[in-house]
């Protein structure tokens, strides 16, 4: 989802600047940059990032203010880690926005809705998924991809449209009516897209998705 910032007042979009500024240090931190000593491992994520670009583009307008397009950050946190999915998401919105040549004011917040917070949500389910579920293979790529894309999907709708009626710019009412009853309609292309990415790479390049392991997932089971 992706949110107009002209919608939201001066004093809160400075609020998410600073917030994004500071979650973005973080994650440059914590980025393991060693890792793109391997060349492949470089190619592979700005590939990924190239084609999370091209997606983002794909988007329809919902409401006035308001677009959807499918994220793909849950494919992307489970093959890099949290770090670099925001990374890779602030720069897909970098590219949106300078292709677009408008959204600068929402940048941050945007940066949060479509970058911050699916890659959040999908590491703290990974991190529970494990130690609550058995690493089986199908458990991977039917929870962590499938279940848990669909989800942060629709919760990225919802977080969207509550940040709509917080701001005065649509009312709980005028939600309700028009988009609200078709987020749960998020999950299935979110989900799909997610879980059939993760499970092609884990069957046929494993070595590319951080959070899988053939020894943890594979053998002995």
């Amino acid at each position: 989802m992706t949110i107009d910032g002209t919608l939201f007042s001066p004093a809160l979009l400075w609020v998410m600047n600073l917030l994004f500024a500071f979650i973005l240090l973080l994650a440059l931190r914590l980025t393991p940059w060693r890792k793109f000593r391997d060349m492949e491992h470089l190619n592979v994520f700005l590939g990924a990032v190239v084609a999370l670009l091209v997606l983002w583009h794909m988007d329809v307008q919902v409401q006035s203010g308001l677009s959807f397009h499918l994220l793909g950050v849950t494919a992307i946190t489970l093959m890099f880690g949290w770090s670099l999915a925001v990374i890779g998401a602030a720069l897909v919105l970098l590219g949106v926005v300078l292709n677009a040549g408008t959204g600068w004011d929402g940048f941050a917040m945007n940066a949060l809705l479509t970058g911050v917070v699916p890659a959040t949500l999908t590491q703290v389910a990974l991190i529970l998924i494990r130690w609550y579920l058995p690493k089986q293979f199908f458990v991977y790529v039917l929870v962590n991809g499938f279940l848990t894309a669909g989800l942060v999907g629709v919760m990225t709708g919802y977080l969207a449209a509550w940040l709509l009626v917080v701001s005065g710019a649509y009312s709980f009412a005028d939600l309700s009516e028009t988009v609200l009853p078709f987020f749960p309609l998020m999950f299935m292309p979110e989900a799909f897209l997610n879980g059939w990415i993760l499970a092609v790479l884990v069957a046929f390049k494993p070595q590319w998705v951080y959070s899988f392991s053939d020894e943890q997932y594979l053998k002995g089971k």
